[in-house]
């Protein structure tokens, strides 16, 4: 840890107590996260968040979360929330940021503007069954960083490496994922 002093909202000595905590007892370390989605009309749905499993027991968020989520007017639809991909895109966004923001915490490094750009090309020719051939994803994401703070260019860069090596969503994306679906 560098011995300068950056005050970037991050309890990085929480962090690295709970990392000490979780090599003597790894079982904690096991987490389930939850999502609940209902379908409201058309194309519009609310997701949800609240509670999940960790630290060997079920736990809560001080509030519920709710995401609304449809497709724009251009799909015909009534655009009362992001896409669902978009939706991805800013997870994606919001898990580098708070990785960077705890890297320069632990590096000493003060921050004083971070701002994320995503963007994600789609063919939706796939989407629409016009050809089958056509992936229905994301063909390419780029994520664009323009970060102010107290550190050279080398060392913004080694921040943003850093937060993209233990992003979570980062790995989801870019990693295969079992996704089981059921229907009960």
């Amino acid at each position: 840890m560098n011995d300068k002093k950056a005050d970037n909202g991050v309890n990085v000595e929480a962090l690295l107590g709970a990392r000490e905590a979780l090599r003597d007892a790894p079982e904690g370390a096991k987490f389930t996260w939850r999502a609940s989605c209902k379908w409201i009309s058309g194309t519009h749905s609310r997701s949800t968040v609240h509670g999940f499993f960790g630290l060997g027991k079920e736990q809560k968020h001080r509030t519920e979360f709710t995401f609304e989520a449809d497709h724009p007017e251009v799909f015909s639809s009534d655009d009362n929330g992001a896409t669902p991909v978009e939706l991805v895109l800013a997870g994606l966004a919001s898990c580098l940021t708070a990785g960077i923001a705890s890297v320069a915490q632990h590096r000493g490094i003060q921050l004083r503007a971070v701002t994320a750009t995503l963007e994600g090309g789609m063919d939706i020719q796939g989407i629409l069954g016009i050809d089958e051939d056509v992936r229905t994803g994301f063909d390419g994401i780029k994520v664009t960083y323009e970060i102010d703070g107290d550190a050279s260019k080398d060392d913004i860069k080694a921040l943003v490496a850093q937060s993209q090596k233990r992003s979570s969503v980062f790995d989801i994306i870019t990693n295969p994922t079992n996704v089981t679906v059921e229907v009960v």
